[in-house]
């Protein structure tokens, strides 16, 4: 049930990994509140009303602001948060609808029969093909507990491995890089540490921009401690984060690793280093020692294009005893080196001593609100509940046994990640593609080849809180999903911080949380024990409890705690006391290894998977502006935030303009090896030279359309199978020529 309209609620912001707290108040709330001094954070991108009208049937829209409450956030919002409320009715799906064949219009239908198809299709698949016949694609907009009863319906009931989300586009690479130096996923910093920082290295993120709060927080103190911290930029492009810098590396893309490498070649040159903790935490120092030797100051700055004096002066600043803190996200993780880079990262933390203390440690910045708590959960192909690997026999019994499962239920490969997942559509081996809370047909590589994948497969279902997304076009059945704030359940922010989110409004018509409906479809499958739950509480309790003993404890977690006593941090292990989680990783200087001790990482740089080369001079990086929120299901309609962005501009250099016949307003053809969009020119110094950048939010159902993956590759990173969506040789033209 929804709160009485005099209520207010608090929950976590659903769009990025900062994990804002939020108070969400109805119409007659905001009204008796009206002129109350509230905060909003240093650019004015706090609260804002929700002026519109609500469709018949759905209730009117609430306002959201800051919460003061929330320790991650302190009541700071940015301009997606501060205009939720105006997502929340418009453009959404109501009803169950389906369609046999894709050349004929969407019919309603009961849940009733939505379920009927479901099982027919999925009881057909494994008595023919078996469970490598189906597939699911989530998303890092699922509660918890949608992610749980996910994985242990497909993983579990069904024996299917094939459950992969958004976050194999977002931070698998960080997933993977944490496991192998550190033993374990699990960020082991805090927001805290930005406040006590001697110098935050900012290396593949955009935060002012992505993590607005976050890098607020950042301005605030260096506004009342004027050094401290010092801020160090590694970008292509010059951004609001860089503009705030204290020094700018503007490398060239693809060049993250030879930087890293340099600067571990400079800290060992310079003796500069914890050598008590490397004896003590670390293993493999010399033949990181040895890797490292030849990447000489000349030899990185010649080949990343910067000065050798910046790179003396940005391990001066990351040496020296001083508190390093790092931050990255998609610039890294978004590449064919993207676990290595990240190695190279948490090296610079395990050469200096940095880690585990106020301050100081790799802190990998999140991009959906709930990827940690999807991480968590098990919702990685690789992955199973609470850190464990399906590789690993014993960690599959452990399931085994908590699920109440036959030994050898869960099959003992990994799972089909969703680049594997496409070409198996492309071979006809998948009958079933389940795609919920995600726009795949927009955010991933290749979308020529994608869409034509899916078109390809005899059943795509999409569960999907919004009308007319650009997966839809390819799907057949379409299932209505009660959204954040229309379901109770726990998101993790990038800190570890676990938030209740209630539910504060009703949802649109027939639409169902996710977590009930593969409960449902559990029972129907005949897994009817397995999966009688009366709440999203009861499944927590369930996911709780399988984590006691883990890295990612949350055994001492329940939503009444939550509720009662707000966000708390794990690890929360059985009789923690309310705030008593952990708030950094690794202050004994021991890591989950078989040895107890890190890992220095030796891997030798590649560069960019596709190189410019002469018919494709230039490389596009992708990226994304402050107010849209990824392929724009909710943004969309934000007419504030509409107006500050109002279509994609490609950025481009004023000598690259020249050289391609460009004119800045007018309008050039991207080319790429896979097809070609159109946006209109902005030329810019603020980019550097044989690199150019458009965001990637707009889909074809959009206008302005500029369907910006349809150009970059899904070649990927080895280890974390994440593509390098950050990368692709392109060529530029006019759009009359």
């Amino acid at each position: 049930m929804s709160p009485s309209p005099l209520e207010s609620a608090r929950s976590q912001c659903p769009y990025c990994g900062v994990g804002c707290g939020l108070e969400l108040r109805p119409p007659a709330a905001k009204a008796e509140g009206a002129g109350e001094d509230d905060d909003e954070d240093p650019s004015g991108r706090g609260r804002a009303p929700c002026a519109i009208t609500a469709p018949d049937g759905i209730d009117l829209p609430w306002t959201s602001r800051g919460d003061r409450l929330h320790p991650s956030s302190l009541g700071q919002v940015c301009v997606k948060g501060a205009t939720v409320g105006e997502t929340l009715a418009p453009n959404r799906l109501s009803q169950p609808l389906y369609r046999a064949s894709r050349e004929e219009p969407f019919a309603p239908i009961s849940w009733e029969q939505a379920f009927a198809l479901l099982v027919e299709r999925i009881t057909t698949e494994l008595a023919t093909r078996g469970p490598g016949a189906l597939a699911m694609y989530g998303s890092g907009q699922f509660l918890t507990e949608d992610y749980y009863l996910a994985q242990k319906l497909f993983k579990g009931a069904l024996g299917c491995n094939n459950f992969d989300a958004n976050s194999r586009l977002c931070m698998s690479s960080a997933v993977a890089g944490y496991a192998r130096s550190l033993g374990s996923d699990g960020p082991p910093c805090c927001y805290d540490d930005l406040d006590l920082a001697d110098t935050v290295l900012l290396i593949g993120t955009n935060t002012a921009e992505c993590h607005p709060v976050l890098f607020q927080r950042l301005l605030k103190r260096r506004r009342k401690q004027k050094t401290r911290p010092r801020l160090i930029v590694v970008d292509p492009r010059a951004t609001a984060t860089s503009d705030a810098a204290d020094l700018h590396l503007a490398i060239r893309p693809g060049t993250d690793l030879a930087l890293l490498h340099g600067l571990a070649h400079l800290l060992i040159a310079k003796g500069d280093l914890d050598r008590a903790f490397i004896a003590q935490a670390t293993e493999g120092f010399e033949a990181l020692a040895e890797r490292v030797q030849a990447w000489t100051p000349e030899r990185v700055s010649r080949l990343c294009g910067i000065g050798e004096a910046a790179l003396r002066e940005a391990a001066a600043a990351c040496g020296g005893g001083n508190a390093l803190l790092s931050l990255w996200s998609m610039g890294v993780n978004q590449s064919v080196e993207g676990t290595a880079t990240v190695g190279g990262i948490i090296n610079l933390h395990l050469l200096t001593g940095q880690i585990g203390r106020p301050g100081a440690g790799p802190f990998s910045l999140t991009g959906q609100p709930n990827a940690m708590g999807g991480r968590e959960a098990g919702g990685l192909a690789q992955l199973l509940p609470g850190y464990r690997a399906v590789a690993q026999a014993e960690h599959r019994a452990e399931l085994e046994r908590h699920w109440g499962l036959a030994p050898g239920s869960i099959a003992p490969e990994p799972g089909l990640a969703v680049w594997q997942q496409i070409e198996a559509m492309e071979r006809g081996e998948l009958g079933l593609w389940w795609v919920a809370a995600t726009n795949p047909l927009v955010s991933m590589p290749s979308l020529d080849r994608v869409r034509a994948a899916a078109l390809n497969c005899p059943l795509v279902v999409l569960s999907e809180a919004y009308a007319g997304t650009e997966t839809a076009a390819v799907a057949h059945l379409l299932l209505p999903a009660a959204q954040w704030s229309e379901k109770q359940g726990v998101m993790t922010n990038s800190e570890r911080r676990v938030t209740l989110c209630s539910a504060f409004r009703d949802p649109p018509g027939e639409a169902r949380p996710d977590w009930a409906v593969f409960a449902e479809l559990g029972r129907r499958l005949g897994f009817a024990e397995a999966f009688r739950y009366g709440s999203s509480a009861e499944v927590y309790a369930e996911f709780a409890a399988i984590t006691a003993g883990r890295l990612c404890d949350h055994a001492g977690l329940s939503h009444a705690l939550l509720a009662d006593h707000g966000p708390q941090q794990w690890p929360f292990p059985a009789g923690t006391a309310p705030g008593g989680g952990q708030a950094r990783l690794y202050t004994d200087a021991r890591f989950p290894t078989p040895t107890g001790r890190a890992r220095l990482v030796a891997d030798a740089p590649l560069g960019l998977a596709e190189p410019p080369c002469d018919a494709y001079p230039l490389v596009l990086t992708v990226g994304r502006y402050l107010g849209h929120w990824h392929t724009m299901t909710r943004t969309a309609h934000v007419a504030r935030i509409a107006k500050a962005h109002p279509e994609p501009l490609l950025e481009v250099h004023p000598g690259d303009a020249e050289r391609h016949g460009l004119v800045d307003g007018e309008r050039a053809r991207i080319r790429s090896r896979r097809g070609a969009v159109t946006a209109k020119v902005q030329i810019t110094e603020r980019i550097r030279p044989g690199t150019v950048f458009l965001p990637m939010h707009w889909g074809a159902s959009q206008a302005n359309a500029c369907e910006a993956n349809r150009l970059m590759h899904e070649l990927g990173c080895p280890m974390s199978r994440q593509p390098e969506l950050k990368a692709a040789a392109v060529d530029l033209e006019p759009a009359w020529a």
